[in-house]
């Protein structure tokens, strides 16, 4: 309902056109049965003026129900836009830790297949079923007029109907349920080989791949067989119990007339009417089975709709004013789950402008430590301050708008290489953009692009190396000007060529900013001012290169390991 309300004058009109539409009905009955009258007295003179009353009263209908449709359709659309655009605005508010765990598969379903079905079915309520059933109900009213007896005697069936119809529509909501889960299933599964076809042929894994796809494609046949196979069911089943009615009324209607309780004219226009009962009943019994169907899809898009973010803006929120860099954690402890803590009571004091390095093995905390920063996650207990300001009482817009990420796996989307640089701005100055490339090395191989920085770069940038895509991500971080960096494994994946020419960006873009650099190999973490070693979810060890390898501890095996 919240999503109709908006639409409702557009709505009423289409309403409006409906009743206009649907009055016309025992119209042509009435006249039905005339015509048969005048064609028994062969009066042809009459019947060419009741054939001109009949095709004004067929295109007065007609232009109504060009109205009831046209819109219903544009009412039907802007429901769905609006439901599918505040579901996108609702799934990013969620947290880092949701799309972790999501399969983008079953979520892109949700948004296209599911959320038009839901427009399907809103149309149809409004521009199938509401009509049908004010047909239902004008053309019954004219036949209990012509003969209530009858009626009556006719409509012994239709409770019978109604219980078959509801048993029919749940067994379709079961199988709905099955078959949509089982698309989402599929359309994942695609999601996730053709992201990772490069790593499925390297590793010759296509037929088991193919066999993958096959299974699931199988459960998905299986599970929309078996709601096509009730629907086949159900058909005839109806069918036949409208067929028996039919002959039940030509039965009693033979009996009526007997009785002198009805003319022949009358019952011709009578059978007229059951003739325009036949299609709304039809139209009924298919809509209530889409229904049926489309409730499904309410259930999967309302339970996206009522995932809660974990990481939530006060209602007070401020807006962080522009900081210095100092960075300070305090009594920190975070975990992905309860078994397994991450940071145990952390503390951490960050001075403008220096650079921290963070070292030690898988697992040990490094990664969590950053996207703490940002408020990717929300931390169990302790503390962050930027510049003494609590990160939880200012707003995330303006929080992550002061911290640049160069993250480890470059992503980059379709659109030109100034609009990678200039990322999430509408609009951007393309001098600041050049600027920005410079310093990340980056402007020399954008210049002898075909189109230079207005090259089109292909999905996750596969048109472009390894080392250029990591300059771009590096250029999209100055970009922002932040005054705290984090670089997340930055030249990890890169060869000794490209690596030089990232690592000499790097160290221009980490003048006179707060910067995290976290990164397994040592010889890219020299030169911070401090170098943290993580272990277990604490900071075991504190100093400068030159410090810890003559401390002998932990850092200076792992340079040992790494050197020798």
């Amino acid at each position: 309902m919240p999503y109709i309300r908006p639409q409702w004058k557009t709505i009423t009109q289409a309403l409006i056109c409906t009743l206009g539409f649907t009055v016309f009905w025992p119209i042509q009955a009435e006249l039905a049965g005339k015509i048969a009258s005048l064609m028994g007295q062969g009066n042809l003179l009459g019947l060419g003026r009741l054939a001109l009353v009949l095709t004004m009263v067929f295109l007065v209908q007609k232009i109504m129900q060009y109205g009831q449709d046209s819109l219903m359709v544009k009412a039907s659309l802007a429901i769905a836009f609006d439901l599918r655009k505040q579901l996108y605005t609702h799934l990013h508010s969620l947290s880092l830790g949701y799309f972790e765990k999501a399969q983008t598969g079953d979520l892109t379903y949700r948004f296209t297949e599911d959320i038009d079905r839901i427009g399907e079915v809103v149309n149809k309520i409004f521009h199938d079923f509401i009509p049908c059933l004010l047909q239902l109900v004008v053309v019954l009213g004219y036949m209990i007029y012509l003969n209530w007896q009858l009626t009556l005697a006719t409509l012994v069936t239709a409770p019978l109907m109604g219980i078959l119809i509801g048993w029919f529509g749940e067994q379709m909501l079961k199988f709905s349920r099955r078959s949509q889960n089982r698309i989402s299933n599929l359309s994942a599964l695609l999601t996730e080989v053709f992201s990772g076809i490069r790593l499925v042929q390297a590793f010759a894994a296509q037929d088991y791949e193919i066999n993958r796809f096959a299974q699931e494609a199988e459960y998905n046949r299986q599970a929309k067989y078996a709601a096509e196979h009730l629907k086949a069911i159900q058909n005839p089943v109806v069918g036949f119990l409208y067929a028996m009615s039919v002959l039940l009324l030509f039965f009693l209607g033979g009996w009526q007339i007997s009785l002198g309780n009805l003319k022949g004219t009358e019952f011709v226009s009578y059978l007229a009417g059951v003739g325009l009962l036949i299609d709304p009943i039809a139209h009924i019994t298919s809509n209530y089975n889409e229904f049926k169907q489309g409730e499904a899809s309410v259930e999967r898009i309302f339970e996206l709709a009522a995932i809660k973010p974990v990481v939530v803006e006060k209602p007070n929120a401020i807006v962080l004013p522009a900081v210095s860099g100092k960075v300070e954690y305090r009594n920190l402890s975070f975990a992905y789950s309860a078994e397994q803590p991450v940071l145990k009571n952390l503390s951490l004091l960050v001075f403008p402008g220096e650079v921290i390095a963070l070292v030690g093995p898988s697992g040990a905390g490094k990664s969590t430590l950053v996207n703490l920063l940002p408020r990717f996650y929300e931390p169990q207990a302790g503390d962050i301050l930027i510049d003494g300001i609590n990160i939880k009482d200012v707003t995330l817009k303006s929080l992550r708008s002061q911290i640049g990420i160069v993250p480890q796996e470059m992503t980059l989307f379709s659109g030109t290489i100034a609009q990678n640089i200039a990322f999430g701005q509408q609009e951007f100055n393309l001098k600041d953009v050049q600027i920005a490339a410079e310093i990340a090395n980056a402007h020399q191989f954008i210049i002898g692009l075909t189109q230079g920085y207005y090259t089109w770069v292909g999905e996750r940038g596969v048109n472009l190396s390894g080392g250029q895509r990591q300059r771009i991500a590096i250029a999209r971080a100055i970009f922002l000007n932040p005054s705290i960096l984090i670089l997340d494994e930055a030249t990890s994946a890169l060869d000794s060529e490209s690596e030089a020419l990232v690592q000499q960006a790097l160290e221009r873009v980490m003048k006179e900013r707060t910067v995290f650099t976290i990164a397994h190999r040592l010889a890219t973490v020299r030169r911070a001012n401090r170098i943290l070693v993580l272990e277990a979810g604490q900071i075991v060890e504190s100093g400068t290169h030159e410090e810890l390898l003559e401390f002998g501890g932990r850092y200076a095996r792992f340079y040992a390991q790494q050197f020798s």
